[in-house]
C-alpha cells in the first residue's frame, strides 16, 4: 500500500518512522529528484502535494511526497476532500504519500474514513509515565536497535532516568554504546549511573518530597531540573503518572483489596512486587489528600500550556501539594 499515515505525540518515533521509509523508498542518487515534503505553511499544501504523487519517479528507486503536520484529520476543506477521493485510489505503484500529524485522527470526518480505507495507519504515542513495564519493554527494543547490550538492572535504571523520553533515551544509548564499543560485556548499573542524565529520577524524588509533606527539599529539587533544562510539563507529566498511582493504590487499601495482584491490575503497574513499597509510600495520606493533589497538578499543566511562567507556576502548585500532604489524617 503506497499511502502511510502516522500520528501520535513521540515526535522522535514519527522521524525514526520516516527515516526508514524514505531509506526503503528513494534511491540515494535520485532521491533529489524523487523526495518532496510540504508543511502546512504552504499554500495548498494538500493540493500540490497530492499532484505531486501522481508524478511518476525519475530514475531508480520510487517517489515519496511527504506532508507535514498535517490537518486533514482534523479538518478537511471539500475542495481537498474532493482531490483526496480523486487521488488516492489511484497512486501510482511506485509513488508513495506519507501523511504525519501529532493529532489523533477524527473518526466523524470523511477525510479519515476514506485515508482509513486507503492508508497504513500507525500511532507513535509517548508511552504514560507510570507504566513500567512497557517502558522497560521500549528500552530494550531501543537497546537492540542501537547495539548495547544491557544488564537487567541497568534496564530498570534506564526506565527509571529517562521514563517515556524517546530522543533522550536513543541518545543516552548511543553514548553507552561508544562507551562499551569492543566490549563483550553488557552494560552495568554503575556505568548507567554515572553517563545518563539523570533527570525523571529527580522528578520522581520531587514526587516523593511533595508526598511527604517536605517544602525546602521540593522546591530544591525542582529548582535544579528547571537549572538543568527540563521540560517543565515532563515534570508535571512525571508527577500526574505518580501522584495518580499512590491514589489508586490508597483507593484499594481503602476498600480492603488485599490481592497484590489485583491492586496492580488497578493501578496498571507491571509488576506487582512494586504494591508493597507503593502501600508504604501511602500509608500517612488520606484518600482525600491524594485526591486534591491531582487537581492541583491538573491546573499547572493547563496553566503551563496557555503560557504561565514556569517558575511562578511549579513553584507555586509544589508548595500547594506539600501543604496538602503535610495535614495528616486525624
Amino acid at each position: 500500500m503506497p499511502i502511510y499515515f502516522y500520528w501520535g505525540e513521540d515526535d522522535f518515533a514519527i522521524e525514526k518512522a520516516v527515516d526508514r521509509l524514505r531509506d526503503r523508498v528513494l534511491d540515494p542518487q535520485w532521491a533529489s529528484f524523487n523526495y518532496t515534503s510540504f508543511s502546512t505553511d504552504v499554500s495548498n499544501a494538500e493540493i500540490q502535494g497530492l499532484n505531486q504523487v501522481m508524478t511518476p519517479p525519475f530514475g531508480s528507486g520510487g517517489r515519496l511526497v511527504w506532508l507535514v503536520n498535517t490537518t486533514l484529520n482534523q479538518h478537511c476543506p471539500e475542495d481537498v476532500l474532493a482531490e483526496l477521493q480523486r487521488t488516492l485510489p489511484v497512486i501510482p505503484e511506485n509513488s508513495f504519500l506519507l501523511l504525519t500529524s501529532s493529532h489523533k485522527p477524527d473518526e466523524r470526518l470523511k477525510s479519515t474514513k476514506i485515508l482509513k480505507k486507503f492508508a497504513e495507519i500507525q500511532e507513535f504515542s509517548l508511552i504514560s509515565p507510570w507504566k513500567t513495564e512497557l517502558l522497560l519493554q521500549s528500552v530494550k527494543q531501543a537497546a537492540q536497535t542501537v547495539g548495547v547490550k544491557l544488564t537487567p538492572r541497568s534496564a530498570d535504571m534506564l526506565v527509571e532516568t529517562i521514563g517515556n523520553d524517546t530522543r533522550l533515551l536513543y541518545n543516552e544509548l548511543e553514548k553507552l554504546q561508544i562507551y562499551a564499543k569492543g566490549s563483550n560485556q553488557p552494560v552495568d548499573v554503575e556505568t548507567v549511573a554515572q553517563l545518563v542524565r539523570n533527570t525523571t529520577q529527580n522528578s520522581l524524588q520531587l514526587a516523593v518530597a511533595m508526598r511527604t509533606g517536605d517544602t525546602v527539599k521540593a522546591l530544591a529539587i525542582l529548582a535544579d531540573l528547571l537549572a538543568a533544562c527540563e521540560p517543565s510539563l515532563r515534570i508535571v507529566a512525571t508527577l500526574i503518572g505518580q501522584f495518580r498511582t499512590w491514589l489508586w493504590v490508597k483507593i484499594m487499601m481503602e476498600s480492603g483489596e488485599r490481592n497484590q495482584q489485583a491492586i496492580a491490575q488497578a493501578a496498571e503497574i507491571g509488576n506487582p512486587n512494586r504494591i508493597y513499597f507503593l502501600q508504604k509510600d501511602v500509608q500517612s495520606l488520606s484518600v482525600q489528600q491524594l485526591i486534591a493533589c491531582l487537581p492541583l497538578l491538573l491546573e499547572l499543566e493547563v496553566g503551563l500550556k496557555q503560557g504561565a511562567s514556569e517558575m511562578s507556576a511549579l513553584q507555586t502548585k509544589v508548595v500547594e501539594i506539600c501543604q496538602v500532604c503535610q495535614k495528616r489524617r486525624v
